[in-house]
């Protein structure tokens, strides 16, 4: 009877001592299905969020190195209001947040429905170990949230981000301190991003601060600040993208544009240079006609300053008040034998084409027209010549062009690798890859 006795205890022994020595998932405790998981602090094992639950992120949230965090599709994230709610994705972690057009991952405010606003939490950042241009290779992230970005691997894998919705992010850190609705800093060419809506955020919608990862699939719906800000070195690729920006919505104190670029903040010539390329983005501004009433703050669709080398081709730019403008030292390199271009790109609706100065701080009229009009760019006078289907249709946004239109032909690729290569200029030909997993009403939908 001993003998059996001490076999048992012995067998008891071993299963816990093998229960205790297996990583941990978050899914492993006994709570139920489809309730309300309240998470904050730091993510330090590897965890999975399940679609059946309603996760609640409350202050800063690390995902520490070394741990991934998967989120099933379907799943929906809402951020605390007023608790600088905050996905951070740490230097070594990875994010698995792997959506699919019937079931998008949706990252939201916990406000109900007609109460939700831009900033009622702050976003999500994703830090890697590319290259960026800051001195040391290192840089601490904007926000104050403490985690540090840049590295010598161009490679590093953060993870997945594949059909995911980011929905009134932007809280105010401090005074024109504003986290952007999904921050990649310093993020490699391993990672995934696809397929991303970012809408009603505070600040920036997308911001690159240097890396190589590139993206495909980019939305960004009445953002408050700029859409698309690339900066400290950022060397990637995107290609597909839609920026659509609301009359009402704009930065309160500085400039919102379509595109903001800068190869840093003092305008260096630090290495690796801001030289990202994108191709096929439809950039729509605010002014659906020219006598549109909007937020005197929206300015420029293209704003490249600072020693930025970003480089558009095969886009459109319309309805904004100033359609580009080129700043700073790189502003004469741009359509030059080796330079930074824009090259097969139509301008349409703008009140002004071109911000030129006579101080010599911009390029002059005339060269604007000279590439706008003897190069591969055209100018239209008016949105309706784009023939776009309902591109300032907020509630149903479709900027399909229709039969006829200018944009459905005259892409080109030549000397460029990388890139899906398509006949259309600007987001969509025929088909409409935003259809199934965005919402142009997120602040009346019920979550």
């Amino acid at each position: 009877m001993k003998r059996k006795f001490s076999t048992i205890l012995m067998a008891i022994a071993i299963m816990g001592f093998i229960a205790t020595s297996c990583e941990k998932d978050d899914n492993t405790d006994n709570k139920p299905k489809g309730t309300k998981v309240t998470v904050s602090g730091a993510i330090t094992q590897n965890t999975t969020w399940d679609a059946q639950d309603t996760i609640l992120l409350e202050g800063y949230v690390y995902v520490k190195q070394g741990a991934k965090l998967t989120i099933e599709p379907g799943t929906i994230i809402k951020g605390v209001s007023d608790s600088k709610a905050c996905l951070i994705v740490e230097q070594g972690a990875q994010i698995f947040a792997d959506g699919t057009a019937e079931k998008p991952i949706v990252f939201t405010s916990d406000k109900p429905a007609g109460e939700r606003q831009p900033g009622d939490w702050a976003g999500i950042i994703i830090c890697g170990n590319a290259p960026i241009n800051q001195t040391g290779g290192e840089a601490e992230v904007e926000g104050g949230t403490g985690a540090v970005y840049g590295g010598t691997n161009a490679n590093d894998n953060s993870g997945v981000m594949r059909y995911v919705r980011i929905e009134f992010a932007g809280y105010e850190v401090s005074n024109g301190n504003e986290i952007n609705g999904l921050t990649l800093a310093g993020v490699g060419s391993g990672t995934t991003i696809e397929y991303i809506q970012v809408s009603y955020g505070r600040d920036d919608s997308f911001e690159w601060f240097g890396g190589t990862v590139n993206a495909k699939y980019l939305i960004s719906f009445r953002g408050g600040d700029d859409d698309f800000d690339t900066d400290n070195g950022y060397s990637g690729r995107v290609q597909f993208g839609l920026i659509l920006r609301g009359p009402e919505e704009a930065d309160k104190s500085d400039a919102s544009n379509g595109f903001e670029s800068d190869n840093d903040a003092s305008g260096s010539s630090n290495e690796p240079l801001t030289s990202v390329k994108l191709s096929n983005i439809t950039i729509l501004g605010p002014y659906a006609t020219k006598d549109q009433q909007v937020n005197p703050n929206h300015k420029y669709g293209l704003r490249l300053r600072r020693n930025s080398r970003l480089s558009l081709y095969n886009s459109i730019i319309a309805g904004f008040y100033t359609g580009i403008s080129l700043e700073g030292p790189a502003m004469n390199l741009y359509n030059t034998s080796n330079g930074p271009e824009i090259k097969n790109c139509i301008m349409a609706g703008m009140i002004k084409n071109f911000n030129a100065k006579d101080d010599g701080s911009s390029l002059t009229q005339l060269l604007y027209e000279q590439m706008f009009t003897n190069g591969s760019n055209s100018l239209l006078a008016e949105n309706s010549e784009l023939k776009l289907t309902g591109a300032w249709n907020y509630t149903n946004v479709n900027a399909l062009p229709q039969s006829g239109s200018p944009v459905l032909n005259g892409a080109s690729f030549d000397g460029l690798s990388g890139f899906e290569v398509v006949s259309y200029i600007g987001a969509f030909g025929t088909q409409n890859w935003t259809q199934g997993w965005c919402n142009w009403d997120p602040k009346n939908t019920v979550y």
